[in-house]
């Protein structure tokens, strides 16, 4: 039998957590909770920002095609873990591991590059408001979020297009609680500096250089802030960029600290705590950041909510 053939018969083990029975329910628990609280918190977001009218702006457009990228990265992960704690059993199958290989990368580089073009909109409507609604049109939005799908997908295909014909050792037991890239490849008997190669290089051109942009559409909007001369206007346009900044440091502060911890830490369960915080705890916490600071949001939750009560 090929090596190929026998490498999509094997199945990995997720070591992630903790495997004391007494911990089990608390985890459960509360991966459960936290992945409801994503999956509603962000489906509250795209149905605001698809319900009213006021919110028919390129903003609130990326802003909710970041919320169901968010459900769909969470939802990679979290239903597995739970369903490995009730079952008690870790194994994945081959193919399911290369599926959640393939979508844990194509999901963070969406995220990033919708950042990014979040933080263009951002520059260009404090200083070019004039011109916004003619540069940020409807076409070229759709174009931008075309894009990102694009790049997202193909880079993540070029990842597993090196991955098909590796060959994996007799231990493959993996140190995480999903499937991701890097600590599967050392799980592998063939060579893998090309991945890793292709590891760095898309690192340094898909997120680097996103966080480049983004500091740089942010030195540029700062710029145009200090030469307003009213403190109003001024004080709206930081609060305009305020939820959007939160949301960047959330993100890739805890990138930057999953990446570091991956390669101080011995213990995979100090990894895998520090890649919670990136996978589950992020994707969370974003409603509630532009939710809470952003009164456009606020009001138009408070009409939902009117009219829900209101019905018979």
């Amino acid at each position: 039998m090929e090596a190929g053939n026998q490498s999509r018969l094997i199945e990995f083990t997720l070591l992630g957590f903790s495997k004391d029975p007494e911990l089990q329910p608390l985890v459960f628990g509360l991966f459960l909770s936290m992945y409801l609280v994503t999956v509603l918190g962000n489906l509250l977001i795209i149905l605001v920002s698809v319900s009213d009218s006021h919110l028919h702006t390129p903003m609130y457009f990326f802003l909710s095609n970041l919320s169901l990228v968010d459900i769909c990265f969470t939802t990679t992960i979290v239903p597995k873990i739970l369903m490995d704690i009730q079952r008690q059993n870790q194994a994945i199958s081959y193919l399911g591991c290369m599926i959640q290989v393939y979508l844990t990368m194509l999901f963070p580089i969406l995220d990033t590059l919708l950042l990014t073009t979040m933080a263009y909109g951002r520059f260009v409507a404090i200083c070019h408001p004039l011109h916004y609604t003619v540069i940020m049109n409807p076409q070229l939005c759709g174009l931008l979020v075309l894009l990102t799908w694009v790049v997202g997908l193909l880079t993540s295909l070029l990842h597993m297009s090196l991955m098909v014909d590796l060959n994996f050792c007799d231990d493959l037991e993996v140190a995480h609680f999903f499937c991701e890239l890097t600590q599967i490849l050392r799980l592998a008997c063939s060579d893998t500096f090309l991945n890793s190669s292709l590891i760095y290089f898309m690192t340094g051109l898909l997120g680097v250089f996103p966080l480049l942009g983004i500091l740089f559409s942010y030195w540029r909007i700062a710029a145009c802030i200090q030469r307003m001369s009213s403190s109003s206007g001024k004080k709206k346009a930081f609060s305009t960029c305020g939820s959007h900044l939160s949301v960047v440091s959330l993100f890739f502060g805890t990138g930057v600290g999953v990446y570091f911890t991956s390669a101080l830490a011995q213990s995979p369960q100090k990894v895998s705590v520090a890649s919670v915080m990136y996978t589950v705890v992020t994707p969370m916490l974003n409603p509630f950041i532009y939710s809470l600071r952003n009164k456009d949001v606020k009001g138009a939750l408070r009409k939902i909510f009117s009219q829900a009560t209101s019905c018979p």
